[in-house]
């Protein structure tokens, strides 16, 4: 699979400098947890769900999770792993290609419990999602990932959800995140990705966010994400992966763009007419927090709807001028560091500072690809959403 692989291409070819490269779930876990891009999160309890897996594939969609905890009734988890492993078989049988698919659990018993029922078509799982992760809860989970890997005999990865109340509250925030990273960095070839709980954070003070407002301009959850990046998510070798929080509006129809965007992958000069749209119908919320998701040093995004995938997508593309600048900053003769004019002659690239940046940034380049230097958020938009 590959991002925007679901468009034709000659239609990628006209996006992209340097076109997404292609990855599945055998990838080294590093270029896995930086194209995991917008992870749309499923009830287990879909009666169709195989059907709205291969659907969501044939959209661009390339991680999913398929959800036994908070999205289902206490009451439905016994039906609902059942329905899994009926998914599954049927997901098997058919032999199309599914995205990157996890499984979030309510506790440890049941990872080695499915992936005993999945029988063959457990190689379709790429791992689990672990909730309300603490150190407490955590060892119990890694230790019953690795007893499902024995299971099955295949490579599964975690991806643990920092959501409790011990992270969010102050007088408990600095020893859980001591716990949490003691238990990451024990298990840290296992863990593929860390995602982040911001609607739990938000629960526990009654607020909600309107949608207008991103998760940055609640002060006390901005807090605990920052907190989490200084521990989490550093550049140093030492950090992870660190996910966007979920967009919990989805007005936007899509529907609604479909005919202007079928004329053109380039919109026929109706870029403008598009944007404006998205603003209308509730998409600016969302849009800023990508960015700021990004500008916070999280990469990829929690997803509910099938709506948020595509903008997702379209901003995690590398602009042709940030590939410019990446590159230069990390050129063999420049090891030695320096200060340099961009080549777009609108900024200073300073090696030493900078090169983190550029790393990271290649590293996205790699998975999401490169815009030609005419292309913008938009026409990559129009692009992800067209059929």
């Amino acid at each position: 699979m590959r991002h925007f692989g679901h468009i034709a291409p000659a239609a990628r070819e006209g996006l992209f400098f340097q076109e997404p490269c292609e990855f599945g779930a055998d990838s080294p876990a590093g270029m896995l947890s930086a194209a995991l891009g917008a992870t749309l999160y499923s009830p287990a309890t879909r009666p169709r769900l195989a059907d709205d897996v291969i659907k969501q594939a044939g959209r661009g969609v390339v991680s999913m999770v398929l959800c036994l905890e908070d999205s289902i009734d206490d009451s439905e988890v016994v039906g609902a792993e059942e329905n899994l492993v009926r998914q599954f078989a049927d997901l098997d049988a058919r032999g199309s290609e599914v995205p990157l698919l996890f499984i979030r659990v309510r506790e440890p018993g049941q990872m080695v419990d499915l992936v005993s029922r999945l029988g063959p078509s457990v190689r379709l799982l790429s791992g689990f999602v672990l909730p309300k992760f603490t150190e407490e809860r955590g060892v119990p989970f890694m230790e019953a990932l690795a007893d499902a890997e024995k299971t099955c005999g295949q490579r599964l990865f975690a991806m643990p959800v920092l959501e409790s109340p011990e992270l969010l509250h102050l007088e408990t925030r600095r020893e859980a995140l001591r716990g949490i990273t003691r238990t990451v960095n024990k298990y840290r070839e296992r863990v593929l990705a860390l995602r982040l709980g911001v609607t739990d954070f938000c629960s526990a003070y009654g607020l909600r966010r309107a949608p207008d407002m991103t998760a940055y301009d609640v002060q006390i959850v901005s807090a605990v994400i920052a907190d989490v990046v200084n521990v989490l998510g550093r550049a140093d070798g030492t950090g992870f992966t660190i996910t966007g929080p979920v967009w919990e509006y989805f007005r936007l129809q899509e529907r609604m763009f479909k005919p202007q965007l079928r004329r053109s992958p380039f919109l026929e000069g109706r870029a403008e007419e598009l944007r404006t749209a998205l603003i209308e119908h509730d998409l600016d919320g969302l849009l800023r927090e990508i960015e700021l998701d990004r500008a916070n040093g999280l990469l990829g995004k929690t997803c509910i709807h099938p709506s948020h995938v595509a903008p997702v997508h379209a901003l995690s593309v590398v602009s042709h001028e940030e590939f410019s600048d990446a590159q230069d900053i990390l050129r063999p003769e420049r090891g030695g560091g320096g200060v340099m004019r961009s080549a777009y002659t609108n900024k200073m690239n300073e090696v030493k500072p900078h090169r983190a940046w550029a790393e990271r940034t290649l590293q996205r380049a790699e998975v999401f690809g490169v815009a030609r230097e005419d292309v913008g958020f938009v026409e990559l938009l129009a692009a992800g959403l067209a059929e």
